[in-house]
Formats: structure tokens, sequence, C-alpha cells
């Protein structure tokens, strides 16, 4: 006679295999109907799991993985403050890893994860069309949050920042100061945020009945060499813009080091707008307009997500999106304008 598997227990109950390898685990986070279930038909097929595998994922199983993609990036500090103490506050603790934008270095993590039975698994997706390592480990039953970018392919838990909304404001804001040559300083297009603070962008002129110029946009890849390339060819060629709106932190470091290597004054000769507000903001030589996001309680609510997927695996996938705020400083020319 075949031994009953997982697969077996799950099919009788009608569960997920995920859902019936937390009940062995004796997973604290599952509704008791559910547990019921699970425990009926082990008895009644007479399921015995591999004690070694149910040992290595008890211990465990107060592990959760959290890979994000720019470790060097300083939105990511808040961020992961925010999921330690989440956890921290749940008896929890997490494994930290950074992909570094690079996918061989993110499926090398991912198999980490697996490795080490982590509890559950948040991440930063490097490529939102290339997630098959990340669907493949879904598989296992390890359940994972999507944070600050989603995937094109699967259904999973994401907690978002409303980038579109974030970026509209923005360059709303430039136009309603009297800015009409407005460039853009974007991420990459497989990148969720990068094409949501484009679309963002996008929407803002065509709102104010304002021409997209396609000649004034760039994509860089969110990090500052790529701001400093970008804004340098942008005010050496041609028209330059009267404003720049910078999608990324780093970038718009790098924004601020070309406009000052060409003695280009801020807000004076071109504004500035940036995307992430960061605590030396207001402390440049012109305080910088930035758009503000919940990264504390963007890595809160990504461990709050996980917390909901242990609890009931069955569960429908949610997907929350945080909002974010225009902090008005020097740099976009308000100033000037009073």
């Amino acid at each position: 006679m075949t031994r009953p598997t997982i697969k077996d227990v799950a099919e009788r109950a009608g569960v997920s295999n995920a859902t019936v390898s937390r009940v062995l685990n004796n997973n604290p986070h599952v509704d008791d109907n559910l547990r019921s279930r699970v425990m009926e038909a082990v008895s009644t097929l007479g399921y015995q799991p591999n004690r070694d595998a149910r040992r290595l994922r008890a211990q465990s199983s107060n592990v959760i993985g959290l890979i994000i993609s720019d470790i060097q990036n300083p939105y990511f500090i808040s961020v992961i403050g925010g999921v330690e103490d989440a956890a921290y506050a749940r008896q929890m603790n997490v494994i930290l890893c950074n992909s570094n934008e690079d996918l061989s270095k993110q499926a090398m993590y991912l198999r980490v994860m697996e490795a080490e039975r982590v509890a559950g698994l948040i991440i930063v997706p490097c490529h939102c069309n290339q997630a098959d390592d990340i669907l493949q480990l879904s598989k296992t039953g390890i359940p994972i949050i999507l944070l600050d970018r989603v995937l094109v392919s699967g259904n999973m838990d994401a907690v978002l920042v409303d980038n579109v909304r974030g970026a509209q404001e923005a360059v709303t804001h430039l136009i309603e100061l009297g800015h009409r040559r407005i460039a853009l300083i974007g991420g990459p297009a497989y990148v969720q945020t990068g094409r949501d603070r484009n679309q963002g962008y996008r929407n803002a002129l065509m709102a104010a009945g304002l021409p997209i110029d396609e000649h004034l946009i760039r994509s860089g890849d969110f990090k500052m060499e790529s701001g400093y390339r970008l804004t340098s060819d942008l005010v050496t060629n041609g028209d330059p813009p009267d404003a720049i709106f910078v999608a990324n932190n780093l970038m718009t470091l790098g924004t601020l080091r070309a406009l000052r290597e060409l003695r280009i004054r801020v807000p004076e000769d071109i504004a500035l707008v940036g995307f992430d507000d960061m605590p030396w903001s207001g402390d440049l030589y012109s305080p910088l307009t930035a758009v503000s996001q919940p990264t504390y309680e963007l890595g809160q609510e990504a461990v709050h997500l996980l917390l909901r997927r242990l609890a009931d695996p069955e569960a429908p996938y949610r997907t929350m999106t945080l909002q974010t705020r225009l902090v008005v400083r020097e740099s976009c020319g308000a100033q000037l304008r009073n």
C-alpha cells in the first residue's frame, strides 16, 4: 500500500499543502477549524510525517526572511527597522539578505530561505517580469509577502506605496509654481516603482494640458551615478529644462552633484523635486522638496500581512497601498514665487 503524502492529506481536508505543513509543525497561527480538518484527515489516512523534517522546521518556525534590493539605499534602513520591530514584538527573528538588484543573488538567497525553512519571507523583488524562483519557493509552502514592488505573474500578498499619486503630486506642484519644461529622471521600466513614478509624471502633465516631451525623459537605475550622468546630459544637450523631478533619493544626490559641478543654481536656474524624503533632505544647501514615503510603516505592515497569512493560509490575497506626502522646501522654487 502506498504511503500517504502531505498532498493526500491536503486533498482530503480541502486545504493547501502549506496549511497541512503548518498544522503538523504546530504553528500557532492556524485557524482551529482548519487544524481540526487536517488532523482528522491525518488520522483517517494514517499519515506519518517525517520526524526529522518536522524537527528542522520547528526549530526555525520563529524565523522570517527579509530580502531587500539595495542595502546601500537609506530608504531601506527605515523599512528594515519596521520589519524588525514588528517581528521582535511577536518574538520572531529576522534573516536579512541584500540582492543588490541582482537576479542571481536573489535566486541564491531564495535557496537560503528554503534551506533554513523560514516561517515566511518578505521580499523586494529585483524584476517584476522574472519571478520563477520566487514562485517556486512559494510552492514549498513558505508564505511570501511582496514589499514595495509586485510581480507580473503569480498571486501574493503585497504592501506598496502609491507611487503614481506621489509622483503626480510632485510634478503638479512644479506646474503650479509656473514650471513648464519639467524633466524626469526615472527608474527602470522593469521595476514597478520605476513604471509607476513615470506614469505619475505623465499624468500630471496631461492633467495640466502640457505636452509630454520625450527628450526630457531619462531612465536610470536608481543609483547615484545614473542620476549624475543623466542630469549632465539633460542640461548640456539642447534646451535644458526649468525643473527636474527625480524618481529616487540616490539619483537625486547624483543630480545635485551634476548641477553643482555645472554651476547651475537650485532653484534659481533649475527647480528640483525628489522622490524619497531622507533625514538629510532639509540640511542640503538648497533644502530638498521631496515625496515622503511611510517607510517604517511599510515594513510593519509587511510583517502584519505575513502574520495574517500564517494564521489563515487560505485567506484571499491582499494588497495594501500606503500613501505618500509631499514635503515642500526650497529646491522647488516655492519661496521664489512668494
